[in-house]
């Protein structure tokens, strides 16, 4: 929780109310180790219900269309990428993929053969990405900012790299395989 609470810019107290919610509402399940609370989306179900409101909010509300237009006049289009030929491409080791989200998030679940590097850390952990492979990076989905930042860092540091329009929740609602835990 508070990781959560950190990323959202809330109080602990805030960000426990708001999970009490969602948790009385079933969207989230949680789990105790010790003193410490891990939330997760209860299933997939909560994955879709979340992918249709927001098409269709996209669909049928003139403000969050001006909002996506917006949003890609700043930060540039997302690269269209073949999902199929992405997982492909990392089995042959033609590309890296990053997760650029927070390390929480990678290990509730990931792209498999993502690598964590959390935007935070990008700088510092350039020396081990190779410079001769494309890099791919992904965050939270089509209007998470980490991705198109992580990108804009990168080519000016010489990489060629582009910005994956999917999140986890995507990706798994195109049927893919998600990965959970550390990297190996």
């Amino acid at each position: 929780m508070e990781a959560l609470a950190r990323e959202a810019g809330l109080t602990l107290a805030n960000a426990s109310q708001h999970l009490k919610v969602l948790r009385q509402a079933r969207l989230v399940e949680a789990e105790r180790r010790g003193v410490f609370v891990s939330y997760r989306v209860a299933d997939r179900a909560v994955d879709d219900f979340y992918g249709a409101l927001r098409g269709l909010a996209e669909a049928r509300l003139v403000e969050v269309q001006q909002i996506a237009r917006a949003f890609v006049e700043k930060r540039g289009s997302l690269e269209p990428v073949d999902r199929h030929r992405l997982l492909e491409r990392v089995r042959k080791g033609e590309v890296t993929v990053l997760d650029v989200r927070p390390a929480e998030e990678y290990r509730a679940a990931h792209i498999p053969g993502a690598v964590s590097v959390p935007l935070k850390e990008l700088e510092k952990r350039l020396g081990g990405l190779a410079k001769d492979r494309e890099v791919v990076a992904y965050c939270r989905g089509p209007y998470c900012v980490l991705a198109p930042e992580a990108v804009k860092l990168l080519r000016a540091r010489g990489y060629r790299a582009v910005a994956l329009g999917d999140g986890v929740a995507e990706w798994r609602a195109h049927g893919l395989p998600v990965a959970a835990g550390e990297a190996p």
